[in-house]
């Protein structure tokens, strides 16, 4: 079994928007065909195509597309996968920090939802966004400790995200 065998499934941090907020279709992508299998594009600059994460087309573990999936998909890996493959890391000790990554998003998540931003269809950043941008009530001494709280949770998750697997 490979690197990629036993972290993916466990994992999915690349499809769920943790770790980007959109994926840019490369040359040779063959955008309708992304259409027809269920990727919705947005034009992001007058040249480049892109979708938005959460992707639709993973369904929590593994990509319904994995065959047929863009081109800068099928190159990404992450710095625990190549620390892995190389043999500088463990697979149980990436399954660790993969673990540990998941719940720190999860507490950004649950944080957000608290802070009335319960669009899971959203991208993390662009959620945490849209919850800092809002004005802060003054007199709400529970939704200010929130915001701080949310704060400080991604940037340890960011923190995280950047060592372990965004290098």
């Amino acid at each position: 079994m490979n690197g990629i065998d036993q972290l993916c499934p466990n994992c999915g941090l690349c499809c769920d928007s943790t770790l980007f907020a959109d994926v840019e279709l490369r040359a040779g992508d063959d955008a309708k065909r992304l259409k027809t299998l269920g990727l919705t594009l947005f034009s992001k600059t007058k040249t480049k195509l892109a979708f938005t994460q959460p992707c639709a087309c993973f369904d929590g573990k593994l990509c319904r597309i994995y065959a047929d999936r863009p081109k800068r998909c099928g190159l990404f890996e992450c710095g625990l996968l190549k620390r892995v493959e190389t043999g500088e890391l463990t697979t149980m000790a990436a399954l660790k920090k993969i673990s540990e990554a998941k719940q720190r998003a999860g507490n950004v998540r649950e944080l957000l939802r608290t802070l009335g931003q319960r669009e899971e269809r959203m991208a993390l950043t662009h959620r945490y966004s849209e919850v800092m941008c809002a004005p802060i009530e003054m007199a709400d001494e529970v939704g200010a400790e929130r915001r701080g709280e949310l704060m400080l949770a991604v940037s340890d998750l960011m923190q995280r995200l950047e060592r372990d697997f965004l290098r």
